[in-house]
């Protein structure tokens, strides 16, 4: 079906494509949002967020607050909690993060790709204190993740020249790589590695480093692995965390069915 201009198909229902708008704008925001501010970021009348509102209020997936403001409700999370019950691959992730000795000391993340964004589906925290947020259902740019260059590493050169003309690449800070061109050099060495690199990219000084997860069921990753240092990281470490980040995605891709794949230094 040929996508309309907004990213929904076309003949899809405008009132479930604007309950959709609705729910991620409130996503994407840290507070809540009063009608006023809805209706601008959405560009529908006042009364139209307000039936909405009012409508996903009553189902639970919007909760409106005292003052008049809104956010997401908690039927979301009972949403997520069905549909990760029901991910072999989260499943999986979970039981081999308990079974393996791989950077026990570091927080393990695993994502999904959506559209132009990595979206967080799983985490294991490690003991090492890195103050850094990592949450289900957080999202990032696959153009300046470890794991979204890991997964967009697996995707054909139109493709992802298609998520950056319908999407877009953002940028989080001056070093983000928002240039298709250099972004397709970089998933070229991506490729040619088994891992990938988020120096900076979305965090000052950070490094992450990424590889690709594969099922029984397709040549493109189906999630990716992510594990995030604070810099400066000496040889010997990054030596590791790369290895054991190869490793991770290797023996996860093989619980998923993924066969024939090539490790070299492992």
């Amino acid at each position: 079906m040929e996508p309309a201009a907004n990213g929904f198909p076309r003949g899809a229902v405008p009132a479930v494509v604007k309950a959709a708008s609705l729910l991620d704008t409130l996503a994407a925001s840290k507070e809540p949002l009063g009608l006023s501010s809805l209706a601008n970021q959405l560009a529908l009348p006042k009364s139209t967020v307000h039936a909405l509102c009012a409508t996903l209020v009553h189902a639970g997936l919007v909760r409106r607050f005292e003052d008049g403001t809104y956010h997401l409700g908690m039927h979301v999370m009972d949403l997520t909690h069905a549909f990760l019950a029901r991910t072999d691959l989260t499943v999986e992730f979970a039981k081999l993060s308990d079974s393996i000795d791989l950077l026990p000391e570091d927080t393990i993340i695993l994502s999904v790709l959506d559209a132009a964004d990595v979206v967080y589906v799983a985490c294991r925290n490690g003991s090492r204190p890195l103050n850094l947020s990592f949450r289900i259902g957080m999202r990032l740019p696959a153009n300046c993740s470890a794991t979204g260059k890991a997964l967009l590493s697996t995707l054909t050169e139109a493709k992802v020249a298609e998520l950056c003309a319908v999407g877009g690449f953002r940028k989080l800070t001056t070093k983000s790589t928002t240039d298709l061109r250099a972004l397709l050099k970089q998933l070229t060495q991506v490729r040619k590695r088994g891992y990938s690199v988020d120096d900076e990219e979305t965090r000052e000084r950070t490094i992450c480093f990424g590889a690709p997860v594969f099922d029984s069921a397709s040549s493109h990753a189906v999630a990716g692995v992510g594990v995030s240092f604070w810099k400066p990281l000496n040889p010997h470490q990054k030596a590791l965390a790369i290895q054991a980040i190869r490793q991770l995605s290797a023996s996860l891709s093989a619980r998923l069915g993924a066969r024939g794949l090539s490790i070299p230094g492992i």
